[in-house]
């Protein structure tokens, strides 16, 4: 391994990837598994790009092969992630029940911009952390539960018949409690 790699981690990250990979060498899934830990053991729950390839030279695993992995996947991140977290869903039936105001006007609440040339494709993944760190926006194609239309999930918890008001309120309960 080279020097300048070593350099770029903190030695407790490079211990507790030594340590996945270690773990959980030649299981199946092995790969997502060490991708989900090192990503759950970054404070900003994200995956730097030193991390990954931290892990491919552990692993002998080439780093396309680890990039194609965290990109492909919705759950892993490649950009520090805020404290909190909002996903809303585009799917089918979220988007004819409102999601796509949901979207836009929970933008403007944090201060992210509506851009126009992103709305042609708010289809697409968005994903935008406010300037301060404390909310990550995120879109996801679709989270199955269209009967609770439209759905949002707030910190890992699927909230539905979501409106702009509960919303709201949800935002201003979670900013309350970082204060």
């Amino acid at each position: 391994m080279h020097a300048a790699l070593d350099e770029r981690l903190a030695a407790g990250e490079q211990a507790f990837i030594d340590q996945m990979v270690a773990g959980r060498a030649g299981r199946p899934g092995a790969l997502l598994s060490i991708l989900e830990a090192v990503q759950n053991h970054n404070p900003h729950n994200y995956l730097p790009m030193e991390s990954l390839r931290y892990v491919a030279a552990k692993a002998d695993v080439p780093l396309s092969q680890i990039y194609s992995v965290a990109t492909f996947y919705a759950f892993f991140n490649l950009r520090p992630q805020g404290d909190n977290t909002i996903c809303i869903c585009r799917g089918t039936a979220c988007h004819t029940r409102g999601s796509r105001s949901l979207l836009q006007t929970l933008r403007l609440d944090l201060g992210l911009g509506n851009d126009e040339a992103e709305n042609a494709s708010e289809a697409d993944k968005v994903s935008l952390t406010t300037p301060d760190s404390k909310f990550t926006l995120r879109t996801v194609a679709c989270f199955g539960q269209c009967a609770l239309a439209p759905v949002v999930e707030i910190n890992h918890c699927i909230c539905g018949h979501v409106n702009e008001r509960t919303l709201q309120r949800e935002i201003r309960n979670l900013e309350r409690e970082s204060e």
